[in-house]
């Protein structure tokens, strides 16, 4: 089956980069939020990075413009009913991506595809509310979308392999290095990613060092540009706590379950650079 136009619903960070990508590859996109702000934001946020690049060299203005041009917002869900593959990426929330869902598989042609940018929650569970359980299929972006070389393929227990072997291609044609990972909590880089940061959090929290020298013998000692909190800092530890609760919800292991610090910081509004406070403070970002 060949994609040549696409839908994602949601234009925040992640829908706005997943946007931006799938339009520099010459798809047309048709993106779709909940009101004309938040989609009139996510879209300023793309553009935003687009002329980034033209002012870095990484893009000529003509490619700038010809990858505006590809993209049509819209707040009708209804508007996504010619789309040959459909990328889901609204907030970690089970039960809004399962209303998602069952709206777009009315909505969408049977042909279509049906993925997922879940971090974490079963995508198995999502095919299930739908009438093409065997074309739903996890596509897990990591941040920021336009800079990473990774593409997570979660595949369903009911996701059958042209689906499967589709959605590789497509992954591959946005430039993406691709890992087909089981539909298992957290996937692979979310259970890997939540594990170091887990160790961080408890290592400053037995006072075993300091935040900064923690980050630094990641950062040194790994060749990592950023280490384990100013990581989850940068990715929003709301974000990061509500993964953590959702892997451990799925699995029960006692070593996923979000640490108590997390959770006090959350609830205090402590949400890294996202509110200027995480584990770390940052001067007039908010």
């Amino acid at each position: 089956m060949e994609i040549k136009k696409v839908g994602v619903v949601g234009c925040g960070f992640m829908g706005a980069g997943i946007v931006q990508v799938c339009a520099q590859s010459g798809y047309e996109v048709m993106v779709v939020d909940i009101s004309e702000e938040t989609l009139n934001k996510g879209i300023a946020t793309m553009e935003y990075y687009l002329n980034r690049d033209v002012e870095k060299g990484r893009m000529s203005r003509h490619d700038r413009d010809l990858t505006r041009a590809r993209i049509k917002g819209s707040v009708v869900l209804e508007d996504l009913h010619d789309r040959d593959l459909v990328i889901e990426a609204v907030p970690e929330d089970s039960g809004l991506k399962k209303k998602v869902f069952a709206r777009l598989d009315r909505i969408c042609p049977q042909h279509t595809i049906l993925c997922s940018n879940t971090s974490c929650l079963s995508v198995t569970e999502l095919a299930r509310v739908t009438g093409r359980p065997d074309r739903v299929i996890g596509t897990h972006f990591l941040s920021p979308v336009p800079r990473s070389k990774l593409l997570e393929i979660v595949r369903a227990d009911t996701t059958d392999e042209e689906t499967l072997a589709t959605v590789k291609e497509f992954g591959r044609s946005l430039g993406k290095e691709i890992l087909v990972a089981k539909d298992t909590p957290g996937f692979v880089f979310n259970y890997l990613l939540l594990a170091l940061i887990g160790a961080a959090i408890r290592l400053l929290e037995n006072g075993v060092a300091s935040a900064e020298d923690i980050d630094r013998s990641w950062t040194l000692g790994m060749g990592h540009p950023i280490g384990p909190l100013a990581l989850a800092d940068f990715n929003g530890l709301d974000v990061g706590y509500m993964v953590a609760c959702a892997m451990y919800d799925r699995s029960k292991d006692p070593h996923l379950a979000p640490s108590a610090i997390l959770k006090e910081m959350v609830d205090c509004g402590r949400l890294g650079r996202k509110t200027g406070e995480g584990f770390y403070k940052y001067k007039d970002e908010k």
